[in-house]
């Protein structure tokens, strides 16, 4: 028979902790005598067995012993764990395909009891909503997070004309109302995503706090001259809906990661190169940097689900071809944000200048459509057709 001295230790200072740690070494029947001189011993220990799944039996005569009980140690303990599994392993590599929905909450590799509850998550496959380049971009996301007090130089001393102030009042409230979509997106899929996924659910909730940064920096930037903010078309309202009705985890992703997003790192170039004032450019500058590791996650995804997907292609062709349809009757960009671009692109008034600013707006419409064109490329879509898909692409940008 084994034995424990407990010395002066009670259980109401964590004397179980050694009686647990002593009986794990034993198999169920084996005994323990448990010694001590704490004068509730003997009470704590029967009442903790009770509760243990353990059987108690006291010594016959106390007095003429230090020994205090003796264990017979139970089962309950291993029974608890019958039939219990590893939620996979921690590392991307231990990604379990379909994790079972009665994981739940449990941290990915941990030993997950048998009889929780089920966790309702409906984005549950790892083809679904994985990438491989997911953990290196969340940890580089992690890293560049900026400070929106600091890495903008607010206090920097400027002069604009007040037309070329409003020309950039506008485009920030243009921009404000598309970052505030690409912010409603993500965290609408984050909710869905199963935690094994920690990756994923990770890079999307940075993503959902760099656009709540975007919104914030690109509103400040509005009211810097104490002036109000610029218009919202309806046209531009609508195309930015189609984006948030779409419940479909990897087309989601297309419409506004690849296609929108993709297309917002050439406006925010344009911006960046004809920023009139140091604050507008660094803002539009921090924003592209993060812009474009959404860009990235969304095509690597959706690489890796083509990959395991024939299909998958045809329905990406079927939502560019759905929205367009929807916004047939629209607009498109709002006008006075296009007239904005122009003026910022002048830089004077003058008809050289504003022949000159609308020119370049042309080119960065070409632009984007160059790069719709080379990611719907790298998605596998033969080159005519990225160029008729480019096409369809909404003329609100996002």
């Amino acid at each position: 028979m084994r034995a424990l001295d407990l010395g002066g230790l009670g259980f109401e200072r964590g004397a179980h902790l050694l009686v647990r740690r002593a009986l794990s070494g034993l198999a169920p029947g084996e005994e323990l005598a448990v010694a001590g001189t704490d004068p509730a011993l003997t009470v704590h220990l029967a009442a903790w067995c009770r509760a243990e799944g353990h059987r108690f039996a006291p010594p016959e005569d106390p007095a003429a012993t230090p020994v205090r009980g003796r264990i017979v140690r139970g089962r309950a303990d291993l029974d608890r764990w019958a039939g219990a599994e590893r939620a996979g392993a921690p590392a991307p590599g231990g990604v379990a395909r379909r994790p079972d929905p009665r994981w739940g909450l449990a941290a990915r590799g941990a030993l997950v009891e048998p009889g929780g509850p089920p966790l309702g998550s409906d984005l549950a496959d790892r083809d679904v909503v994985w990438a491989d380049v997911a953990p290196r971009l969340y940890a580089h996301a992690a890293s560049a997070q900026w400070d929106p007090a600091a890495a903008v130089p607010w206090d920097a001393e400027f002069d604009v004309p007040a037309e070329v102030e409003r020309a950039v009042v506008q485009v920030m409230t243009y921009l404000v109302e598309n970052e505030q979509a690409a912010l409603v997106v993500p965290a609408r899929l984050l909710a869905r995503v199963h935690p094994h996924f920690r990756e994923v659910m990770q890079l999307l909730a940075v993503q959902a706090a760099d656009e709540a940064r975007h919104v914030e920096v690109f509103t400040r930037r509005a009211l810097l001259r104490g002036g109000e903010m610029g218009t919202s078309s309806a046209g531009g309202r609508a195309s930015l809906a189609t984006l948030l009705a779409e419940p479909d985890f990897s087309l989601a992703s297309f419409l506004l990661s690849v296609l929108g997003e993709g297309a917002f790192l050439n406006l925010l170039s344009f911006l960046d190169r004809h920023a009139p004032d140091p604050v507008t450019r660094a803002a539009v500058r921090l924003a592209r940097q993060d812009e474009a590791r959404h860009v990235a996650f969304g095509v690597a995804h959706l690489e890796h689900r083509a990959r395991l997907d024939p299909g998958l292609r045809g329905r990406l062709r079927g939502a560019v071809e759905r929205r367009h349809d929807a916004l047939r009757d629209t607009a498109g960009l709002n006008a006075d944000v296009f007239d904005a671009l122009v003026v910022l692109a002048a830089g004077e008034w003058t008809p050289a200048a504003v022949a000159s600013g609308h020119r370049a707006v042309r080119r960065l419409r070409e632009e984007m459509d160059e790069g719709r064109r080379h990611r719907l490329e790298r998605l596998g879509f033969p080159p005519d057709e990225a160029a008729e898909l480019s096409a369809l692409h909404t003329r609100n940008f996002m």
